[in-house]
């Protein structure tokens, strides 16, 4: 059974404002609760079933409370979960080096507001190898339930700098440092040789990169249609799909 204190507080998560006040959020399902425990962030509580806890350590780091079912999806935000829920420490923002980009590819969203979507990039982060995520004030919070779900184990591995002013910090980087956008006008990516350094910026679902972010391109990018192709436009995390994959064809 879960107190009424804990219960509240779970809930209370859901919210950013709480999450923010709180620097914790929540991860639910095995799947995820799995990855979480191999990530070596900080746990403040574990809510699970006593099948799923059958498979933990006898004696975890970490309070465990044991729950139904019903309770796991009540308290959560899945539309069903058989196995556990977890109370994460949010874990300190890193440095954002400037001279990063210089060396490696790095992921900025520009005003990306579907937590889903942020969600699936920060996994094609991971699936990249990319050293982190860039996120502008206007982007969802990355650990809203629905991000992390998304990540598929990201939020364990690939660090997030979140509430960046992006226009400033572009203009800050080194110079020569390669600013990547898509655009309709730009080159066929698919006619160019890209090597994975610099910085690749995916805009807003509804409205591309903002004005002061598209200035501080030195590059712009466009994936062309197929033979026969007639959709007006790609969803954010497809188009970074495909960008990411012409950086990384090569090596």
């Amino acid at each position: 059974m879960v107190s009424k204190a804990l219960a509240k507080y779970v809930r209370s998560l859901h919210q950013r404002k709480y999450r923010q006040r709180h620097a914790a959020f929540l991860v639910e399902g095995a799947k995820s609760v799995l990855e979480l425990l191999a990530s070596g962030l900080e746990v403040e509580h574990l809510l699970a079933t006593a099948a799923f806890a059958a498979h933990l350590p006898a004696s975890p780091a970490f309070p465990l409370h044991l729950a139904t079912e019903d309770e796991l999806t009540q308290l959560g935000t899945l539309q069903t979960n058989a196995a556990a829920l977890a109370v994460v420490r949010r874990p300190p923002a890193p440095a954002l080096p400037p001279q990063l980009p210089a060396t490696r590819l790095v992921l900025a969203l520009d005003n990306v507001a579907d937590p889903g979507n942020l969600g699936t990039l920060w996994r094609l982060a991971d699936w990249y190898g990319l050293p982190g995520l860039v996120l502008s004030e206007n982007c969802a919070d990355p650990f809203n339930p629905k991000a992390v779900a998304a990540s598929m184990g990201a939020f364990g591995r690939v660090p997030v700098w979140a509430d960046v002013d992006l226009p400033a910090w572009l203009q800050a980087l080194p110079e020569g440092v390669g600013i990547f956008g898509a655009d309709l006008e730009g080159d066929n990516v698919h006619k160019l040789h890209l090597q994975p350094a610099g910085v690749l910026v995916m805009g807003s679902e509804s409205h591309g990169l903002s004005p002061a972010v598209a200035a501080q391109l030195t590059s712009r990018l466009h994936i062309p249609h197929g033979p026969g192709g007639r959709a007006e436009s790609l969803n954010v995390a497809v188009s970074a799909a495909i960008l990411l994959d012409n950086f990384f064809r090569n090596m």
